[in-house]
C-alpha cells in the first residue's frame, strides 16, 4: 500500500542516537559518519517497488559525494516480509545491488519510530553541525536536519524523474547554504510494522 511520509522531525533538529549492525557486519551510529559533511539516511527496505525504483539514484549519490554518506536502513519485519531479512539484504549488497556507503537492518524498529519514517523510501538528510573540532559538550559534532521530502519527482516506479530534489538539498548543504525547497512528501510502501 503506497503512504506518503509525515514530517515529525523540523529542520535544525539533530538526529536520534542509533546503533545498528551493517550488511558488512560492523555496528554503526552516527559517530560513524562524523567525517562527512552530510548524511543522507533512507529508510528503505529490498522488496518494495517504491523502494528498489530509488537504489541506482542512491548508488549514484554514493559514488559522486565523497562528503556525503549515503546510509540505507531497513527497519521492515523480516518475520512477515522474509525479502526483508538481514541475510537478503547482504546479497544485495554482495550481488552490486546495493551500494550505498552503510545498509543497516532496525530490527526493533526503535530507529525508524525515532525518526518518524513511514514508508520505503523515506530520505532525511542531515548537515553536520559544529567545526570538526569536536569541541561541543560531548566531544562530538551533531547531525541537524537540512532536508526531509522526495528524492525526486518520479513518484511511482515506472517513471522517470526530470528533477532530483535531492541533489539539490545536497548542493545546497554542501555549499553552507541552507535547502530552499519546500519539502514534499516522498511516496513509497507502508513500512512493515512488526505486530505488538
Amino acid at each position: 500500500m503506497a503512504k506518503e511520509s509525515e514530517t515529525e522531525l523540523a529542520a535544525g533538529d539533530t538526529a536520534p542516537a542509533f546503533e545498528l549492525e551493517g550488511t558488512d557486519g560492523e555496528t554503526y551510529t552516527l559517530e560513524s559518519f562524523a567525517d562527512n559533511e552530510a548524511l543522507l539516511l533512507v529508510f528503505t527496505c529490498n522488496h518494495c517497488p517504491y523502494a528498489k525504483a530509488k537504489f541506482d539514484l542512491l548508488n549514484d549519490l554514493a559514488a559522486e559525494y565523497d562528503d556525503v554518506a549515503v546510509v540505507g536502513i531497513n527497519p521492515n519485519d523480516a518475520e512477515e516480509y522474509p525479502d526483508d531479512s538481514f541475510e537478503r539484504m547482504q546479497e544485495l549488497v554482495d550481488d552490486g545491488t546495493i551500494q550505498y556507503d552503510a545498509y543497516l537492518r532496525d530490527a526493533s524498529q526503535d530507529v525508524a519510530e525515532a525518526y518518524g519514517a513511514t514508508c520505503t523510501p523515506d530520505p532525511f538528510l542531515f548537515r553536520r553541525d559544529g567545526d570538526g573540532t569536536a569541541a561541543d559538550d560531548d566531544g562530538a559534532d551533531e547531525f541537524a536536519l537540512a532536508y526531509q521530502g522526495r528524492l525526486d519527482d518520479a513518484l511511482n516506479p515506472d517513471e522517470e524523474p526530470t528533477r532530483f530534489h535531492i541533489r539539490e538539498a545536497i548542493e545546497s548543504v554542501l555549499a553552507g547554504e541552507d535547502v530552499a525547497l519546500e519539502w514534499e512528501p516522498s511516496r513509497g510502501c507502508s513500512i512493515k510494522w512488526a505486530e505488538t
